[in-house]
């Protein structure tokens, strides 16, 4: 007899040996990406190093213009305070308000000016609207400031009062006697146009990326082109902690935002502070992305096809190690849905194939038998007691309504004791079928163990469920496992949620029904009354 010959076998496989032929098209792409990767980092280098030189020259340009700037605020609250005084003291509140407003009109300088005597008490304040003419300053800044007779510029601070951010700068007053009189101080706030941005804002480079900002000596943003920073801690930032131990230069760090940066970096002598002058790495990688694409230009019909060439000898060759992959993948998944899959040219990915689905299918099988076995009664065909855990605590938690059913054969024990096992085992059956017959889906019949079953009734109340018990309960009792033996059993009833919401004080409740039925007198349906009891 001549045997037929599998349709796999009639065409000719190719050795996956050919394979080796698009490594010549992938050592040329390859070559062609070294050159530009080559050219790219070269310049790369170039560009970062260039940027972070031109950002520490910016820096250090700032920060002289940082220390004019501090040093003519100072002279010029230093040149007022000399009018603020008399013979006995300072001026009268009138004489100090006119002098302070004369002062602010005539410089941008500052926000707000005021006059504080010697005992804390501020004398005069410029522009009036800012109040708090009378009262005491409160601030930890200021009372240093006043405390310390010297000339005083503040870290960034929230006042007391009008909870504005701020910076302070002070000169303190004497009289012609040399008597300490108080101090005049010029406020910066932080949050509102001031003389930084005015002075600072149009050295934002034209394309907006490069930027800077002050941080005082604890870290905190002094100035940021984005006022909302103002006042954030930085003190964890690379840079800033360089500046913080009196270092300067420059570096390539990433901000707490997660974005790369080249920064140039210098300390402002006069006030302890750092300024930081920064442009995101992006823009580097924005002009080499310009050039990789000028490069690519000439390179990209050659590549194109080279390319094309490539991808469909790979796809032809990976085709069915990704299907496989794929299939199985979603088995291991659960979906155990085995496809047909025709037969591949390449030789060894074919065997593989038809390997993977004969071993795949006969996992199913063992999958899908042991299931079976795991969930069934291996006696009377029902189901076992993990099914019905299983099904107990998904009805509970679907807020389903239900009935549990608790079955104990009358007297079993003595079956078995008179008429032996088998003779019990037939009783076990016998029930098992009538459960069968009278209990259909989606309602569950589960011997739950010994002589001991149990019956689940979705969605039915008291009455149904007891018309139920009680036709389970007239069967049983009205037929016979043999000619020489007949049972009886008795009900237990309990309901969800009406008498309990907890899986295991149900079954409870149910199975003590049914102990009450058999202390009744056996044979007989008895639903829960008092769960409380």
């Amino acid at each position: 007899m001549i045997s037929q010959e599998h349709p796999f076998h009639k065409k000719k496989k190719i050795s996956l040996s050919v394979v080796f032929i698009s490594f010549i098209s992938l050592s040329m792409l390859l070559t062609m990406i070294i050159a530009l990767v080559s050219s790219t980092e070269t310049q790369k280098e170039s560009l970062i190093n260039n940027t972070l030189e031109l950002n520490y020259s910016t820096a250090q340009q700032m920060s002289q213009t940082m220390d004019t700037l501090f040093e003519s605020m100072s002279s010029s609250l230093r040149n007022v305070s000399r009018t603020l005084v008399q013979d006995d003291g300072l001026l009268s509140n009138t004489e100090l308000a006119n002098n302070l407003n004369l002062v602010r009109s005539s410089s941008s300088s500052f926000n707000s000016i005021m006059a504080v005597d010697e005992k804390g008490q501020i004398r005069a304040v410029s522009p009036e609207t800012v109040g708090g003419v009378g009262g005491y300053i409160s601030s930890e800044q200021a009372l240093h400031a006043l405390d310390s007779k010297k000339p005083f510029i503040s870290e960034v601070y929230t006042t007391p009062r009008t909870k504005r951010r701020i910076i302070l700068v002070t000169e303190p007053v004497f009289d012609t006697k040399g008597n300490y009189r108080g101090m005049i101080g010029g406020t910066i706030y932080l949050e509102n146009k001031n003389i930084l941005n005015d002075i600072f804002g149009s050295q934002v480079k034209k394309d907006r990326s490069t930027y800077f900002y002050i941080v005082d000596s604890r870290g905190l943003i002094v100035y940021h082109p984005d006022k909302a920073r103002i006042g954030k801690d930085l003190s964890q930032v690379s840079v800033v902690h360089q500046l913080n131990n009196d270092r300067e230069g420059k570096q390539q760090y990433t901000n707490l935002s997660g974005v790369d940066l080249l920064a140039g970096y210098t300390k402002i002598s006069s006030t302890d502070w750092g300024l930081v002058v920064v442009s995101p790495a992006q823009t580097i990688y924005n002009q080499l992305y310009r050039h990789v694409k000028l490069m690519l230009f000439y390179m990209a019909l050659p590549l194109l096809i080279l390319l094309l060439v490539v991808i469909w000898s790979a796809y032809r060759i990976v085709t069915p190690f990704i299907l496989l992959a794929n299939l199985v993948q979603r088995f291991d998944q659960g979906n155990t849905e085995i496809p047909e899959m025709r037969a591949h040219w390449n030789r060894e990915a074919d065997l593989l194939t038809r390997t993977v689905l004969g071993a795949l299918r006969n996992i199913h099988r063992q999958n899908e038998q042991l299931s079976h076995e795991a969930k069934t009664d291996t006696l009377t065909g029902l189901a076992n007691r993990r099914v019905f855990e299983d099904t107990l605590n998904s009805w509970t938690e679907q807020d389903i309504s239900f009935a549990v059913l608790v079955l104990d054969i009358d007297r079993f024990k003595a079956v078995n004791d008179t008429y032996g096992h088998q003779a019990g085992d037939a009783v076990l059956k016998h029930v098992a079928d009538i459960l069968q017959e009278h209990i259909a889906s989606p309602d569950l019949s589960v011997r739950f163990g010994g002589e001991e079953f149990v019956i689940l009734l979705k969605n039915k109340n008291s009455a149904l469920a007891f018309q139920t018990a009680e036709q389970v309960r007239l069967a049983v009792e009205g037929t016979a496992v043999s000619t020489q033996l007949q049972v009886t059993i008795s009900v237990g009833i309990a309901l969800f949620p009406q008498h309990a919401t907890n899986p295991s004080e149900l079954f409870h409740l149910a199975d003590n029904a049914m102990y009450q039925a058999k202390t009744e007198g056996r044979n007989r349906t008895v639903v829960i009354q008092n769960p409380q009891s």
